[in-house]
C-alpha cells in the first residue's frame, strides 16, 4: 500500500495538472532567469483583475500599487493581498499615474475623448492634475489654445511638472507651458525617465527613444535607444519602468523586456496576457506589478467585452524580483 502511495505520487507531481493552471485566456509564462533583475524559479501571481481597466500603474510613497481606470473615473490603490480602492475618486477619463521624489501625484485627465462613446456631451477639457487635498490643474491646453486631445501616458519631471504622451511627447512645466519634447516617427505612447534623471525614455512602436534631459528639463540628443526585436505585430512597445541600476523595462506583446543602461537587450519575461504597463512596489520596490488585457470572472469564465465598448477587461499580476525599483 505505502509503494502505491509513493507511486501514485510521483505520478500526481509529474503529470501536467500539477502545473500552474492556466485560466481562460492566458498563456504559458515560464520565466526566465536574468542576471541581476529576476531567478528562474519564480511565478506569475494574479492579484487582481475586472472587467475595467488597470492601466499607466505607479508606486505611492508607502510602496502600493496605483493604477488608473478610465471607466470608473478614478486612480485605484492595490494592496498585496488583492484588496482595492478608489483612492482619488472624480479623475474624469483617468488614463494615468505618476509619483515624483517628493510624493506629489500626477494624473491625466482623458475628459470625454473616448473614441468607443457616441453622442459625447461633455464639455470638460482633458488635463494634466496634480492630485492631493487640493488638487492643481498644471495643464490644460496648448500654446495656441487648443485640446490637449486625448492623453495617454505621463511621468512626473521632479519640478512640479510632467512629460506626457499623446501622439507625440510633451513637457507640460509646472506654470502650465506646454511644449513639444519629441516628434517620433509613428506615435508614442510610455515615458520614463533614468533614475537620475538626466535620460528620458519614450516609446515610438517597436523603437525606444532615449532624450539627454538639462537641469532646467530641456532635452537633447534624440535617439534610438532599444528596438523591440521580438514585436513583430501589434503596436509594439506601450508602459516604461526603471529600476535602481538603470535597467529599462518595457512591456510589448513579447511580454516585459529589459534592457541594460547602455541599450544592451537582457533578455525578455514572458507574461500570461498582453503586459501594457507595469511598476515597482512593495517596501523594497522588489516587486513587479503588470497590467495585463483581458479577465476571467469568478466563475472562471474569460470576461466578453460587450458589443460597441472599447476599453476592456484587465488583470494584474505580481512577480518578485531580485532588481528593486527607484524608492
Amino acid at each position: 500500500m505505502k509503494t502505491t502511495l509513493i507511486a501514485l505520487s510521483a505520478l500526481i507531481l509529474a503529470s501536467p495538472a500539477a502545473a500552474q493552471t492556466l485560466q481562460p485566456g492566458e498563456v504559458a509564462a515560464d520565466v526566465p532567469g536574468i542576471a541581476g533583475v529576476v531567478s528562474g524559479d519564480q511565478e506569475w501571481q494574479q492579484v487582481w483583475s475586472g472587467p475595467m481597466a488597470a492601466d499607466g500603474m505607479a508606486t505611492s510613497p508607502d510602496g502600493l500599487l496605483l493604477f488608473a481606470q478610465e471607466q470608473s473615473n478614478a486612480i485605484w490603490k492595490l494592496w498585496p493581498d488583492g484588496r482595492s480602492f478608489a483612492e482619488y475618486p472624480f479623475v474624469l477619463g483617468a488614463g494615468a499615474v505618476a509619483v515624483d521624489g517628493a510624493g506629489r501625484i500626477f494624473t491625466v485627465e482623458r475628459g470625454c475623448s473616448d473614441p468607443g462613446l457616441t453622442n459625447l456631451t461633455c464639455d470638460r477639457p482633458s488635463r494634466v492634475v496634480e492630485l492631493g487635498a487640493t488638487r492643481r490643474v498644471v495643464a490644460d491646453h496648448f500654446a495656441d489654445g487648443s485640446s490637449l486631445g486625448r492623453l495617454n501616458d505621463l511621468h512626473a519631471d521632479g519640478q512640479g511638472g510632467a512629460w506626457f504622451t499623446q501622439g507625440e511627447l510633451y513637457h507640460a512645466a509646472s506654470d502650465g507651458t506646454v511644449t513639444l519634447t519629441a516628434d517620433v516617427t509613428v506615435f508614442s505612447n510610455g515615458v520614463v525617465a533614468s533614475p537620475d534623471g538626466r535620460t528620458l525614455y519614450v516609446t515610438d512602436r517597436t523603437s525606444i527613444i532615449a532624450l539627454d534631459v538639462a537641469p532646467d528639463l530641456t532635452t537633447s540628443n534624440q535617439r534610438v535607444f532599444a528596438t523591440l526585436s521580438r514585436d513583430t505585430q501589434g503596436f509594439g512597445g506601450d508602459g516604461l519602468e526603471v529600476d535602481n541600476q538603470g535597467r529599462l523595462y518595457v512591456t510589448g506583446d513579447a511580454g516585459v523586456y529589459v534592457f541594460a543602461p547602455d541599450g544592451t537587450d537582457l533578455g525578455v519575461i514572458p507574461a500570461p496576457r498582453r503586459a501594457i504597463t507595469l511598476s515597482f512596489a512593495g517596501p523594497e520596490r522588489n516587486v513587479l506589478y503588470v497590467g495585463a488585457l483581458g479577465a476571467t470572472t469568478p466563475a472562471g469564465v474569460a470576461w466578453a467585452t460587450p458589443e460597441g465598448v472599447r476599453n476592456i477587461a484587465m488583470t494584474i499580476y505580481r512577480l518578485d524580483m531580485l532588481a528593486n525599483g527607484v524608492r
